[in-house]
C-alpha cells in the first residue's frame, strides 16, 4: 500500500468517526437542540414582529405628535416645545411616550438644545448625551452643545474636551471651524495661550474662507501677546 493511500484511508477514518460522533451528539442531545432552536425562533420573530407591529406604528404616532413642538422649537418658544401647549406633545411627552423610537431619539436632541438655551445646563448635557445619530451634522452639532454647556458651568477642561471632539467628529467647513474657535476660546480661559494659538492657526491655515477665519488674526495676535 503507498504512502498516500494510507493517508486517505486514515482521512476517510477520522472524518467517519467525526460524523458518527456528530450523529451521537445530536441524538443524545436532541431534546435540548430542538429547545435551543425554537427559542431563537421564538427570539428572532419576536425581535422582527415587535418591530413591524409595535415599533413601526409607534414610530408614525410620534412623529405626528412631535410637529407642534418642533413648531415651536422653531419659533424660539422653548418652553411650549419643551412641556407642549396642554393639547399637544412636548419634547418631554414624547420622550416619555415613545421610548425606543427614532422620534424619541431626536427629541432628546431637540430637548439639549432647548434646555441649554434656556440656561438649564446640566438638562441640556444630559438630554444630548441620551441623543445618537448617525447623521454627521446634527450629531456632531449635539457635541458641540454639550460642550457650550460645560462652558457656562464653567467646567473648562470638560467644555474643551467637548469642542475638541466636535471638531474631529466632523471634519468640515461648517462646523469645524466654529468648534475650533470654541476652544480656542475655552484654552484661553484656562490661560493656555499656547493651546488657544494652536486653534486659531488652524482655523487660518486649514478654514481660510470660513467665517472664523475673517477675524482670526486678532486673536492670534492677542494669544502671542499674553503668552
Amino acid at each position: 500500500m503507498s504512502k498516500n493511500t494510507a493517508e486517505n484511508e486514515e482521512l476517510i477514518v477520522d472524518v467517519q468517526e467525526v460524523y458518527s460522533k456528530t450523529e451521537t451528539f445530536i441524538e443524545d442531545n436532541k431534546k435540548v437542540l430542538s429547545i435551543v432552536i425554537l427559542g431563537a425562533i421564538i427570539v428572532i420573530g419576536s425581535y422582527f414582529g415587535y418591530k413591524k407591529l409595535i415599533i413601526a406604528p409607534m414610530e408614525i404616532e410620534a412623529q405626528s405628535d412631535m410637529f407642534m413642538a418642533e413648531k415651536y422649537f422653531e419659533q424660539d418658544s422653548l418652553q411650549l416645545a419643551i412641556n407642549g401647549d396642554g393639547l399637544n406633545y412636548g419634547f418631554l411627552d414624547i420622550v416619555d411616550e415613545y421610548s425606543g423610537t427614532k422620534a424619541a431619539n431626536l427629541a432628546h436632541y431637540y430637548l439639549g438644545i432647548c434646555y441649554r438655551n434656556i440656561g438649564d445646563y446640566e438638562y441640556a448635557i444630559e438630554e444630548l448625551k441620551s441623543f445618537s445619530s448617525d447623521d454627521v451634522m446634527i450629531s456632531t452639532v449635539a457635541i458641540g452643545a454639550i460642550g457650550d454647556s460645560y462652558m457656562e458651568l464653567n467646567d473648562i477642561d470638560e467644555a474643551i474636551n467637548y469642542y475638541e471632539k466636535a471638531v474631529s467628529h466632523g471634519d468640515n467647513k461648517l462646523t469645524s471651524p466654529i468648534y475650533l474657535f470654541k476652544a480656542g476660546l475655552a484654552y484661553e480661559e484656562n490661560q493656555d495661550f499656547e493651546g488657544a494659538k494652536k486653534k486659531y492657526k488652524s482655523i487660518k491655515a486649514d478654514y481660510p474662507d470660513s467665517k472664523e477665519a475673517q477675524t482670526i488674526d486678532k486673536y492670534i495676535s492677542r494669544v502671542e501677546a499674553l503668552k
